[in-house]
């Protein structure tokens, strides 16, 4: 393992919020277990990768509040892997959706002294002492996906992902041109922050009624069941929002079993809801490119390593999305999908 000795950020003694403000993403290169980036990464990202870094190895953490089973998390890790097969990175992915276990993973990977850590804030605040933990043992961290809001104030080199917030308000946007009048907002994890902003983000500019519906994200058929009974209890809801894509499609089920004429519009792609929005029963996507993430986060860390350099300055964020996927441009999406990367 190769412990590249850098000058301490000034990241990591930053405690004062600053506003984020959008930044491009300009880098395009290219379950709850441990994986590394080797043979096998470089297999699955051969599509985008561009070579081999001869960098010294090092070894990068990464640790993210993923559900067992979500697929929306898969593309992320692929991303990451392609990322770790081009830098000479062995990669150690790990997960729980557990705030305190995944603070743990983090103790983890700084008990075995890596050289950066990439991890999301669903929890905040259950993940501040820890994240500090790392900064103090000098490892580099750079946050992605969740806590956009939270990156500086905890003093992360860096967040790739999507202002929530934002892209709630452009999904609640784009249903006043659909005709919707009562959306009904799904939420499968109660109290992650990423979830709670898109659905307040939604109810910001829908001229229509919202409301969220609360469902176990981690059993499935109670979800189809929570939202078939509120469908078939409130004939008025001509919409529902989900938040990740599983989520959707198993709306789209429980709409026709409920005998309701609710539409379905979700946040988040697999291959699935791509077919599923080009056959109709869902309407549009939004984006946020997980894959990019990914990948994002990882080079990053090994940028800041060997080159010292700081992606958004260390100031701004680098966002992937929102973007919508529907109809009119879901074929060239479907190409991507079909491997996995979007």
């Amino acid at each position: 393992m190769s412990h590249t000795s850098l000058p301490r950020s000034p990241r990591f003694r930053r405690t004062a919020p600053v506003v984020a403000v959008a930044a491009a993403a300009a880098l395009t290169l290219a379950g709850c277990s441990s994986s590394s980036g080797g043979k096998k990464a470089a297999e699955s990202g051969a599509a985008v990768s561009a070579g081999k870094a001869d960098t010294p190895r090092m070894t990068i953490a990464m640790v993210t509040h993923a559900p067992s089973g979500d697929t929306f998390w898969d593309t992320i890790r692929k991303g990451a892997e392609a990322a770790a097969a081009k830098d000479n990175v062995k990669l150690i992915y790990s997960n729980d959706e557990t705030a305190a276990d995944q603070a743990n993973l983090v103790q983890n990977a700084i008990d075995q002294k890596v050289d950066g850590i990439a991890v999301t804030l669903a929890k905040p605040d259950a993940m501040k002492a820890v994240v500090a933990k790392a900064e103090a043992a000098g490892i580099p961290v750079v946050g992605f996906n969740a806590g956009l809001s939270e990156w500086k104030k905890q003093g992360l080199l860096s967040f790739f992902g999507q202002d929530e917030s934002v892209s709630g308000q452009a999904l609640g946007t784009k249903l006043n041109s659909t005709g919707a009048k009562h959306a009904l907002c799904v939420v499968q994890a109660q109290g992650d922050v990423n979830l709670e902003q898109r659905c307040a983000g939604v109810k910001k500019t829908f001229s229509g009624t919202t409301d969220n519906l609360y469902v176990n994200g981690t059993d499935m058929p109670s979800v189809k069941s929570t939202i078939t009974a509120k469908l078939a209890q409130d004939k008025s809801i001509d919409e529902v929002v989900t938040l990740g894509a599983p989520f959707a499609l198993t709306a789209a089920q429980a709409t026709s079993e409920s005998g309701s004429k609710a539409k379905v519009a979700t946040f988040d792609l697999n291959k699935d809801l791509i077919s599923a929005i080009e056959k109709g029963s869902i309407q549009f996507a939004v984006d946020q490119q997980p894959y990019l993430q990914g990948y994002l986060a990882v080079d990053s860390l090994w940028l800041y390593k060997t080159n010292g350099n700081y992606s958004g300055g260390g100031e701004q964020p680098i966002l992937t999305g929102p973007a919508f996927v529907d109809k009119s441009n879901v074929d060239t999406v479907a190409q991507f999908a079909a491997k996995g990367t979007r």
